[in-house]
């Protein structure tokens, strides 16, 4: 491996405390993925060979893992790593015109980064936000009902170094190495930050109020499944 003495050593200590979490090492993994890519940028040959080592497992497996999903990245990224969601709700909405014209506008494409290393871009599946469809991120920070015009006017100032604001979450959006070191269980002390659920997603919660719906206990007794046996006689008889 080629890290610096002292980036090893703190890369060591980081994940000592991660792979305590676990009652097994190698269920640590995913968190160590992120822990590297917070100092690489990405997933790194250097990054696998020590996961590998940290959780005695193989370079292999390692990579995997990395490769399976999409949030560990094998190229360079950009500070700021921009989704547009277009999947169906969001491309009905205008996904798909805010990606071609944000693409066409940094002058890059899926998983490509911009030369200055500012902006990457990606084609991101759902978020689980279609209430606030069409969607984008940013270093996986909600940015809601958004336009092409809007979309180009946040890119635009990422790059000239503007503070922005999620829509929903912390008060600024933070660099991507540093979002990962979040993802790898270190907090940055920020998820109180800002708001929070936003309208569309309280309407239920409004509506279940207003109609006295409640979820039942967690300790309420729950009727028992039919008899397997019953049921089958039940097939059976249906198809006498």
């Amino acid at each position: 491996m080629s890290y610096a003495p002292e980036t090893l050593a703190q890369l060591e200590r980081d994940a000592k405390e991660i792979i305590a979490r676990y009652p097994k090492p190698r269920s640590a993994l995913l968190p160590m993925l992120h822990l590297v890519q917070s100092v690489d940028g990405h997933i790194t040959s250097d990054g696998v060979e020590f996961c590998a080592e940290q959780l005695g497992i193989t370079p292999a497996q390692v990579t995997g893992v990395a490769t399976f999903y999409t949030m560990y990245k094998h190229d360079r990224v950009g500070e700021y790593h921009v989704g547009v969601c277009t999947n169906t709700l969001c491309a009905v909405m205008g996904g798909d015109q805010i990606w071609d014209e944000l693409s066409e506008h940094v002058g890059v494409g899926h998983d490509e980064a911009t030369e200055d290393g500012r902006i990457s871009l990606e084609r991101i599946e759902c978020n689980a936000a279609c209430d606030f469809a069409p969607v984008m991120t940013v270093n996986w920070e909600f940015f809601d009902n958004m336009t092409p015009e809007k979309a180009k006017k946040l890119v635009d100032d990422l790059r000239a170094g503007k503070e922005v604001a999620p829509t929903r979450g912390p008060n600024s959006v933070c660099t991507w190495k540093q979002a990962s070191r979040i993802l790898a269980g270190f907090p940055d002390g920020r998820a109180g930050e800002g708001p929070q659920a936003g309208e569309p997603t309280l309407v239920g919660l409004e509506l279940a109020k207003q109609r006295g719906w409640e979820a039942p206990p967690a300790d309420a007794a729950r009727p028992e499944p039919d008899d397997p046996a019953a049921g089958s006689q039940t097939r059976g008889d249906i198809h006498k």
